[in-house]
């Protein structure tokens, strides 16, 4: 190993102890899904807004709130409503008559971390209303742009599409979304736990392990982790492979794939392996970091065709045959 590579290596192993901390505070009360829990630190770690998808009662708002309890942060929750107007989440100009001038009323938006519940279920105004401060961190509002604070995250939950009441979102706002992720339900076992755990009566205790300001040294160390030529090589095959797939053998895919991934996703693919490979304590990122994040790098960013859907062909099986069709270096 390069002596560079081993000095971040062992940065990286000395700066992630605080994971196992944080891991075992969220596990007092989310049982199971280290699926959800890793990918949520993988958000917080590489800068990126996470949405979580799966059928109501699956935890996904508990997991962000027990999350938020566990770093000593500000949290903010929104209740996403057919009703809800942008002015309600990013804030207004409020007259004044006797002052004679108009006043910043700032909106919950202006937090570390924005739980976003059921963000499908509001109309489309609203949630571009968060474009401005997902992308770069900042609300206009009447002719000032106010910063927002740091470090700044948005957590967002949804329904899945076919339940009724929801709107389907933006493919600007999506895109902004660094991961995506599909929670299914508990195991038996995993169920049986919660049973017991839930129906006490008692409230559980969560202590914050972490301060922003860790958060944001943890970010630096992130950034300085090591990625081979090879491997970003590998990720710009995968996202080109969505874009064009008959030149690299996959002829099938060209009818079912109306638009590949961004080069946002080529970006977040990184990132996120990064923050996978600090997870795992290494300073540098392999070619099976890149695989664990791809598929929720991407499956939001690869838009279908009518004649994928008429043939019930889903983004995460395009996924899947991307990775298995692009030789792994």
């Amino acid at each position: 190993m390069d002596q560079s590579i081993r000095a971040i290596h062992e940065k990286v192993k000395g700066a992630s102890v605080f994971v196992q901390a944080l891991k075992q505070e969220i596990g007092k009360v989310i049982v199971g899904q280290e699926y959800l829990i890793e990918r949520l630190l993988i958000g917080l770690l590489a800068d990126g807004h996470v949405l979580l998808e799966g059928v109501p009662g699956l935890a996904k708002t508990l997991a962000v709130r027990t999350l938020a309890r566990a770093i000593e942060t500000h949290f903010q929750r929104i209740q996403f409503t057919p009703d809800l107007l942008p002015a309600d989440l990013i804030g207004t100009m409020i007259y004044s008559p006797k002052e004679g001038q108009f006043t910043v009323k700032k909106g919950p938006i202006f937090t570390n971390l924005l739980l976003a519940d059921e963000i499908n279920r509001a109309p489309s105004k609203v949630q571009s209303a968060l474009l401005e401060a997902m992308q770069e961190h900042q609300v206009t509002l009447g002719e000032n742009t106010y910063p927002l604070n740091e470090p700044f995250l948005v957590l967002a939950t949804q329904n899945p599409i076919e339940q009724e009441g929801t709107y389907p979102l933006p493919e600007a706002q999506v895109d902004r979304f660094m991961l995506k992720l599909k929670i299914n339900y508990p195991t038996r076992d995993e169920e049986r736990l919660i049973l017991d755990r839930m129906t006490t009566g008692q409230s559980i205790d969560i202590k914050p392990v972490i301060t922003p300001k860790e958060i944001l040294s943890a970010r630096t160390i992130v950034n300085e982790i090591y990625v081979d030529d090879k491997l970003k090589n590998y990720v710009l095959d995968l996202v080109f492979a969505s874009r064009y797939p008959d030149k690299y053998k996959l002829d099938s895919m060209k009818t079912l794939v109306a638009y590949g991934a961004s080069p946002r996703a080529t970006i977040c693919m990184i990132q996120a392996a990064k923050a996978y490979a600090f997870l795992q304590g290494r300073g540098y990122v392999t070619p099976e970091d890149v695989k664990a994040v791809g598929p929720d790098v991407l499956r939001h960013r690869v838009l279908l065709t009518y004649e994928a859907e008429a043939e019930n062909t889903t983004s995460e099986q395009i996924v899947q045959r991307l990775f298995a069709a692009v030789e792994v270096p």
